[in-house]
């Protein structure tokens, strides 16, 4: 199944390879800057998933982390969450 696949592309690019001799400069000159065109867009496309996915996987694991420390690290009065470190406040200014 690959090597078919592979094959198919291997003659499908061998085929562009040839219209592009057969064409005049001006085409060609087209046909070349429409196939940069096509690659950038690619790649740009691919290295924007690529950050996309890893900004949303840094998000999950950000939120997972509020979320167990929300469940651990305090204490709920209703729908009103208080840590313990809010719990400890500082003595009192005696003079105010």
């Amino acid at each position: 199944m690959i090597e078919k696949t592979l094959a198919g592309a291997v003659a499908a690019l061998c085929i562009v390879f040839m219209l592009r001799l057969l064409v005049g400069a001006r085409r060609r000159a087209a046909l070349d800057a429409w196939a940069r065109l096509a690659w950038l867009r690619l790649k740009h496309g691919w290295l924007q998933l690529y950050h996309w996915r890893s900004s949303r996987k840094s998000a999950e694991r950000l939120a997972e982390e509020a979320i167990r420390r929300a469940r651990d690290d305090g204490h709920w009065e209703g729908n009103v969450y208080k840590p313990k470190s809010f719990s400890k406040r500082p003595p009192r200014d005696k003079m105010h």
